[in-house]
Order: structure tokens, then C-alpha cells, then sequence
């Protein structure tokens, strides 16, 4: 468990790690900054960035001149997250979220901080002040809501929620943003609109990395991400008061912007397309709840925090890698809590940011698979997750696609009903494969899916054969442990090398 105190500490580490690149050229925000942090990202294996001299920010009088992404678009930030060493292995990672998750560390209140170095309200309120990109060319405007932390707080039992949800720069002091019913902010939303009142809400930008790990995790509704943020860096967050909103924020967060959500549809404004983290332009520009700013908090000279979204092949991102840890770690903790015994590993591909999932199983009976393929889909966590799963053997590495592209080929059968189909849930109203006319978040209040569970293990159904010395398949070509030895003890004879 680390602790950085704030996001400049954080940057300091990852610099010191040289994991750190800085810009000091002018950059344009209106899409020169998106396509550089495009390519610098490349597969996951790029540096964090910090954007020191972007146009129109540059000046004397700027009240917030730097941009900084990246900082876990890499497995060895998040191993320095957790505490680990930088060539920590994926599965690792994992163990290290599901712990976290598993745990708990209240925050604590304090009276002040430096987030409270300066306070905008009225009319100086204007979020143009502030250096947010246009990421993409074809984004339906400037996306302030990239890697914030959004808090709400549940208006019966007092719990707070932190969530990574997008929105972009409307007025000078309004942000539309994506609200579905099924998110946990959405929920709280449906609370405060049964009792005719408008939402209280604070945006958090820049702080520990544990924030936006959180916050972007499906931490179950009734658990405040503060705590799980406490247990990743192993002490409690130090909160303050906000000024306008009954929330509380980080005290030494970079930028918090304070506000209030309607669930009036005339105070609704424009919002979408954005680049979404299918790699495809998602939700539609149309009228959507938007937050109505009343105050602005920062530190002196404040660092915004953003990121860039949308995953393609070879060109992986923040949210990527997260989800790859994340939606493995949660899967798992689902997996165990359900009571579905011999799972070894489990693993989302970075590629598709958690749509599908691997797990590793050491099977005892039939149907093993399916059961845990149906604990996932039953879980609050497959909300806009876990649309494919494949399940394997323990004999399979599932971090190395061609061992699962065997198994799919020699183990999957699907007039065996290896390939099982589970029509009609609830899904991503983001996945350009769903239907459009199922993707109407306002009629069905999120999208549909038909999800797959791919059994690439060893069928127990078939029978035992004496010609395989009583196993159900055939033995595997693996030389025998003498032939292995033998080789082993020559190798150098034969002229390579170690």
C-alpha cells in the first residue's frame, strides 16, 4: 500500500520511476493533445503525460495552465499503486484489487485544505478557464468528465458514491453529462427525484491514482469508493466540506466543481457524441441532464486531470489497463462469494476493457462453467461488462491468446452446448453491435445484450476411455518429464544457449 498525498506527489513518483514524459512545446487543446496522447499510449506501454504549455493557456493571467493523463494507462503504474514492484505479473495485480475491494478504510473530516486555496462562485464561474481538450475530432464538444471523480451521496442512507462518468463543457458554468438509471449516481439521482429535488454533486479533478481506480470500479451501491480508495493506499482519505453542496471531496485534490443536477427535462441540454471506450463515437447528440455549477475550488496553480478514451487493436488506453485489473478482480471476488469453487485465475484482455472475460478453472463436475458464467450475469457488476465469457482448464495460460485459441479449437464443441446464449439483458447502450433501437437509454433506461459463455474446458460429459488410460481426452503431445530432463541437461551440447 502507497501513499503519494496528492496527485503532484504521484507525478513526482512516476518522473522519479521515469515513468513520466513532459510536453513543453505548445500543444493545441482542440484535438492536437487527444491524437498525441493517442500515440503515446500506443498498446498499453507508453508514458504518463503532463502538458505544461497548451494554446490559449499559456498566459500570465491563466488560472490553470497543465493537463496530466496517462498515470495508470500502464500495468507498472498500477503495480506502483498497489506497492508493488513495477514487473509485477497481471494476475498480481489482480490479487492486489481484490484485496482491496475486500477492504475497507473510512475517510476522516478535516477543516481545510489546499483545494480550498481558491474559491470561484457567481459570476466568475467560467469552465472555459480551464485547458479541458477537445479529444476527438468528431466529440460533440470539449469533455471536462474524463478520469474525475463524480461524488453523490445516497439521500437515505447518507453513503457516498464516486464514479467516473463523462460530461462536457456547455455554458460557461454547465456540464451535460450521461446518466443511466443503472449507475450508482443514477440511482441516487431516481432518490432525490422522488422527492422533487434537484441532485447535489462535486466533481473531483486530480488526486491519488487511487481515486480514479475507484471510482471507475463497480464497487457495490452500498459501499463509498472513499473507503475502498483508504484501503488501496492503506490510510483513510482526508475529506473537507464542499461550499455549496452537502459533499465532502479529497483536501488536497487539484480542481473540484461543485453543482446541482436536475431530473426536469426542460433544464436538459446537448450532450454526445463522445469517443467512447468501444473505439467507436457512442451516444448521440441529444438533450441530457446537466449539472448546474455553483462553485469552483483549486489549488494554486492547478493541474487538470483528463484522459483519452475509446480502446482499439494496439492502441490501449487508461481505461483499458484498469479494466483489464479491475473487472478480473471483481469477477473473481463474484466467483468466490457465489461459492463456485476451483477457479485459478481470471482475466480481462485489455483490448476490450472487461466486455469479455477468461476464467481459469480446476474442474471437479459437470457444468462447473456454466454456473460460473451464470454467477457473473446475476452480479450488479455485468451492468456494461463481462458480454462474453470463456472459460478454460487449469492447464491453460490464460494471459496468452494462442494457448486460448487452442483450447477453442480442440475444447469447444458447440453441439456439446459449449456455446451457450443468454438472451435479453441488461447491457451497454455503448456497443455499436446492439441495435439502435435498443440502445434508447430513456425507454428501456440502458442497452441490450445477448450474452455468450464460450466452455473451452474439457467436456465431463464424455466417457472415460481405456485406450487414454481412463481419461476423457487423449494425452497431449507434452514431451514426458525424463525427455524434458534429458534435453534440459544437454542443451548446451547441442550448441544454444541458456
Amino acid at each position: 500500500m502507497t501513499q503519494f498525498g496528492d496527485m503532484r506527489g504521484w507525478i513526482d513518483a512516476l518522473r522519479k520511476e521515469g515513468e513520466l514524459h513532459q510536453i513543453d512545446a505548445e500543444v493545441d487543446w482542440d484535438c492536437e493533445l487527444g491524437t498525441i496522447t493517442r500515440r503515446a499510449f500506443g498498446n498499453g506501454d507508453g508514458p504518463a503525460l503532463l502538458f505544461s504549455n497548451i494554446k490559449d493557456y499559456n498566459k500570465n493571467t491563466t488560472r490553470c495552465s497543465s493537463m496530466f493523463t496517462g498515470g495508470l494507462s500502464n500495468y507498472s503504474r498500477v503495480a506502483m499503486m498497489f506497492g508493488l514492484p513495477k514487473n509485477a505479473s497481471i494476475t498480481e495485480l489482480v490479487k492486489a484489487a481484490r484485496k482491496a475491494y475486500a477492504s475497507r478504510v473510512p475517510p476522516v473530516t478535516v477543516k481545510t485544505g489546499p483545494v480550498k486555496e481558491n474559491i470561484v462562485k457567481g459570476d466568475d464561474i467560467n469552465l472555459y478557464d480551464f485547458p479541458v481538450p477537445k479529444w476527438h475530432r468528431f466529440d460533440g464538444g470539449r469533455y471536462i468528465n474524463t478520469m474525475q471523480g463524480s461524488v453523490t451521496r445516497d439521500p437515505v442512507s447518507g453513503r457516498m458514491n464516486v464514479g467516473i462518468y463523462r460530461g462536457m463543457v456547455g455554458k460557461k458554468d454547465t456540464i451535460p453529462v450521461l446518466l443511466w438509471r443503472p449507475q450508482n449516481w443514477g440511482q441516487d439521482m431516481q432518490k432525490y427525484s422522488d422527492k422533487h429535488q434537484e441532485m447535489p454533486v462535486a466533481f473531483v479533478y486530480g488526486w491519488e491514482p487511487s481515486l480514479p481506480f475507484a471510482a471507475s470500479s463497480p464497487i457495490p451501491p452500498d459501499v463509498s469508493e472513499y473507503d475502498v480508495m483508504g484501503a488501496i493506499r492503506g490510510a483513510p482519505v482526508e475529506l473537507v466540506d464542499c461550499e455549496t453542496v452537502p459533499l465532502q471531496v479529497p483536501a488536497t485534490a487539484e480542481i473540484v466543481i461543485e453543482g446541482w443536477i436536475s431530473n426536469d427535462p426542460a433544464t436538459f441540454e446537448m450532450e454526445g457524441p463522445f469517443g467512447e471506450y468501444t473505439g467507436y463515437f457512442g451516444g448521440d447528440q441529444a438533450p441530457k441532464h446537466k449539472v448546474r455549477v455553483t462553485c469552483i475550488t483549486h489549488r494554486n496553480n492547478p493541474i487538470m486531470r483528463g484522459t483519452l478514451e475509446g480502446t482499439m487493436p494496439k492502441m490501449l488506453n487508461e481505461n483499458s489497463i484498469m479494466s483489464s485489473v479491475q473487472r478480473a478482480a471483481l469477477a473473481w471476488n463474484i466467483l468466490e462469494r457465489s461459492g463456485v469453487p476451483g477457479v485459478t485465475d481470471v482475466h480481462c484482455p485489455p483490448a476490450n476493457n472487461g466486455t469479455t472475460l477468461i476464467i481459469q478453472l480446476r474442474q471437479t463436475y459437470r457444468g462447473q462453467a456454466k454456473q460460473a458464467a451464470a454467477a457473473i450475469w446475476g452480479s450488479n457488476a455485468a451492468h456494461l461488462r463481462y458480454k462474453h465469457i470463456w472459460a478454460v482448464d487449469d492447464d491453460i495460460d490464460i494471459h496468452d491468446y494462442g494457448a486460448l485459441d487452442w483450447a477453442f479449437a480442440y475444447r469447444c464443441n458447440a453441439a456439446e452446448d459449449d456455446i451457450v446464449f443468454y438472451p435479453g439483458t441488461f447491457g451497454s447502450a455503448l456497443d455499436p453491435s446492439t441495435r439502435l433501437k435498443y440502445r434508447n437509454t430513456k425507454l428501456y433506461g440502458t442497452g441490450k445484450w445477448c450474452r455468450v459463455l464460450i466452455d473451452c474446458t474439457v467436456n465431463l460429459d464424455f466417457e472415460p476411455e481405456e485406450n487414454y488410460g481412463g481419461e476423457r481426452y487423449p494425452p497431449m503431445v507434452r514431451p514426458e518429464k525424463q525427455d524434458w530432463d534429458l534435453v534440459d541437461k544437454r542443451w548446451k551440447e547441442y550448441g544454444f544457449k541458456d
